[in-house]
């Protein structure tokens, strides 16, 4: 597998681990939600989003609080979610969106930079991936869709590096969580990007083995989903920066 970087995401099964999927353009759209403070970069996406198959804006928000309002009303599928607005940053937003509903939308973190701390705050507020705002708006209509049908985005290495630059929290929060030994070499796996079925050959067990370990992690992690599992990792020391499984 090649390591991919801040321009070629690694998409996975959110939970379940099904492979990568693209949305047929012949399917329902995946409605989405814009989230910017920055007027110009606000409706340059709307107009090239709309522009692109399998996606309906069908709102925009200047800030955190209209995000959440606008969420509450209109009942995305997908919230582009810049982090850095006024009011009420794209983290609250995410973390509030994900805490109110028992069906909440999808929320994709846009950034400028790829070592922004507070991207991986998102993450670890719920969020399903990140892209970058100098990303072909290709790569960006790509990411809702593949967010929208349940799976992650992960750019291992943009996230070991924004990692790199954080001070690590404590390693004592994953011998708490009582991962087994087959867990943590499973969430390692899963933090250099690998997919469930590349899991499963890694480690020469079945798919539904993989599958059951995934869910165990994302229980006792308290993760909301496979991108927050590998933060987590990240973050507690499990996996340093650096580490290419």
């Amino acid at each position: 597998m090649t390591s991919p970087d801040a321009s070629a995401a690694v998409t996975t099964g959110a939970a379940a681990g099904t492979g990568p999927a693209t949305a047929s353009p012949t399917r329902t759209p995946v409605t989405l939600l814009i989230a910017d403070d920055d007027e110009v970069t606000r409706s340059g996406l709307r107009t090239l989003l709309a522009a692109q198959p399998g996606v309906a804006v069908v709102g925009e928000a200047a800030d955190g609080v209209a995000a959440v309002e606008q969420a509450r009303r209109l009942q995305p599928d997908v919230v582009l979610m810049d982090v850095r607005m006024p009011r009420r940053n794209g983290i609250e937003a995410t973390r509030q969106l994900l805490a109110e509903s028992a069906e909440p939308p999808k929320v994709v973190v846009i950034t400028t930079f790829e070592n922004d701390g507070y991207v991986t705050a998102a993450l670890s507020a719920g969020a399903s991936g990140f892209v970058l705002k100098r990303l072909p708006v290709r790569h960006i209509a790509e990411a809702v869709r593949v967010v929208a049908a349940g799976e992650a985005i992960l750019f291992p290495a943009a996230l070991r590096r924004m990692v790199a630059a954080r001070p690590l929290g404590s390693a004592e929060a994953l011998p708490r969580a009582a991962l087994t030994g087959r867990e943590e070499e499973v969430l390692r796996l899963m933090a250099t990007g690998l997919s469930n079925p590349e899991i499963a050959q890694s480690l020469t067990v079945s798919l539904e083995t993989v599958k059951t370990h995934v869910g165990n992690v994302l229980t006792k992690l308290g993760a909301q989903n496979r991108t927050h599992a590998v933060v987590i990792a990240y973050e507690s020391g499990l996996v340093v920066p650096g580490f290419a499984g």
